[in-house]
């Protein structure tokens, strides 16, 4: 069931319009909320309608148009149907945010990972951000003016592994070879594409770091994290930057966490 929170402008030539994928909870709802109060018109994507509501309320009243759709990213017919909804209300698309993930079961040695659960976190992760983007891909293609842009969330994993995390890392390096390849594809259509590498924001996932996480030595420590707040400007700040400028790719993390130098 999708609902609609509407303001008196409409976004006929003059919202922004973008989808955020895993919009529920953390940094999606972050996300989402900074949008709409700058005005953007909001898809708002997840697989539980009753968060999706909660985000949407969150947002201060006149700012943009949100849009809840109830959405599970790794099923195509779920993304096909999110795709259209946004394309029926709005008629356009200028920004996917493709932040649904997880991390899977944690602290898993990797001959102890059941295959089902890196099978959940590839379809999520990766099938499901590629399936946003293909979609995404497609409508900004073909609409006029044509154009838009993708902004997938990496996360620091992208880069550098925590311990017993083989299929989130995997994951999240994958979807640096997808930013890359999309963004070169997308050059003659208009179609920006870049990565933003997050560590650390303070989030419901992120919770447990406060009081101790897993290092590569073998040790527990407690870690520092960051005000989500300040990932949801940035991604506003790639987002409302021309087509013809891009950032490839952005690292926002805790100034104090363990990432340079892990290990």
């Amino acid at each position: 069931m999708n609902t609609v929170r509407t303001t008196d402008e409409e976004s006929a030539g003059v919202r922004k319009v973008a989808v955020v994928t895993g919009a529920g909870s953390g940094i999606g709802r972050a996300v989402a909320v900074e949008l709409l109060t700058a005005g953007w018109s909001v898809a708002l994507a997840g697989r539980r309608p009753e968060p999706l509501a909660e985000t949407a309320a969150a947002a201060p009243a006149g700012g943009g148009t949100a849009l809840t759709v109830r959405a599970d990213v790794s099923r195509p017919e779920d993304v096909a149907a999110l795709f259209g909804a946004v394309r029926d209300r709005f008629g356009r698309l200028d920004l996917l945010f493709n932040n649904a993930g997880t991390f899977g079961p944690g602290g898993v040695p990797v001959e102890d990972l059941p295959y089902e659960a890196w099978r959940h976190v590839v379809d999520t992760n990766l099938n499901g951000a590629f399936l946003c983007a293909q979609a995404a891909y497609r409508q900004m293609k073909e609409q006029d003016p044509r154009g838009g842009r993708i902004i997938n969330n990496g996360s620091i994993s992208a880069h550098t592994p925590r311990p017993h995390s083989v299929a989130y890392t995997a994951t999240k390096h994958a979807l640096t070879g997808l930013t890359k390849s999309l963004s070169l594809d997308g050059r003659p259509y208009g179609i920006a594409v870049g990565q933003i590498d997050i560590g650390n924001a303070a989030t419901e996932m992120t919770a447990g770091m406060r009081t101790g996480a897993l290092q590569a030595n073998g040790e527990t420590a407690p870690e520092p994290v960051m005000d989500v707040a300040d990932v949801a400007r940035t991604v506003r700040h790639m987002a409302e930057l021309p087509l013809e400028a891009n950032v490839q790719f952005a690292t926002v993390m805790a100034t104090a966490m363990p990432y340079v130098g892990r290990g």
